[in-house]
């Protein structure tokens, strides 16, 4: 897998959403976590936050692929709640996210079908508030150069389109004995960075694999 998507937010932010149903009061929380560690600890600060709150339902996904899923009823009944709170993060393809809805209970019966509609729609506006963005797989490259063109080779390569169009991102400018500019290249087109880098500098210029990182893009 090359990409996925993710809430378009930052490592550490969120969005909060409340939803009234019959009295009910849903607060949701959606934030963007990267480990099921800093997931249940979003989970911990809504329910010290919300202490006096009754249910505390979630759900998160980690991973590429979504390989980690879990998620909580909090007592309410099963299957009402955290399981279409998940289906909600997964049929919009989304990974690294944590929901949290806290219910205050309004005096009003929900039933079964009314609870799974409510958890369910709670999410949905967090996502719809958020909105979501690519999250790419990308080769480093560095490229040496000296002195003297490097100013000239980075204009080159910043905001870079492939005819592709991927996304070339300068990441870091190392300086040393020469020049060092670092680049993330999506991993399906390294290639064809190659050949660009080639054309622009008669052939002088090589780029040398320095690993891999996921690498955030706008839109989803």
């Amino acid at each position: 897998m090359s990409e996925f998507l993710t809430i378009d937010s930052g490592i550490g932010d969120g969005v909060d959403v409340e939803l009234e149903v019959k009295r009910s009061r849903f607060l949701t929380r959606l934030r963007r976590v990267t480990s099921e560690e800093t997931a249940r600890a979003v989970i911990e600060e809504r329910r010290s936050k919300f202490f006096d709150a009754r249910h505390h339902c979630s759900a998160f996904v980690l991973e590429p692929e979504a390989r980690t899923a879990r998620s909580s009823d909090d007592g309410e009944p099963a299957g009402t709640a955290g399981v279409p709170m998940l289906n909600v993060l997964t049929s919009n393809h989304l990974t690294d996210v944590v929901a949290v809805v806290t219910r205050y209970f309004g005096g009003v019966k929900l039933g079964a079908g009314g609870l799974v509609r409510a958890y369910s729609e709670a999410v949905a506006q967090a996502v719809a508030a958020a909105g979501t963005r690519r999250v790419e797989l990308c080769s480093l490259l560095g490229i040496d150069a000296d002195f003297a063109s490097i100013g000239a080779v980075e204009d080159s390569l910043r905001g870079l389109i492939l005819p592709s169009g991927a996304a070339v991102a300068v990441v870091g400018v190392d300086w040393g004995d020469r020049a060092r500019i670092t680049v993330a290249v999506p991993v399906t087109a390294t290639g064809e960075f190659d050949a660009f880098l080639a054309a622009l500098s008669a052939g002088t210029l090589t780029a040398v694999p320095a690993g891999q990182r996921w690498i955030d893009r706008p839109g989803g």
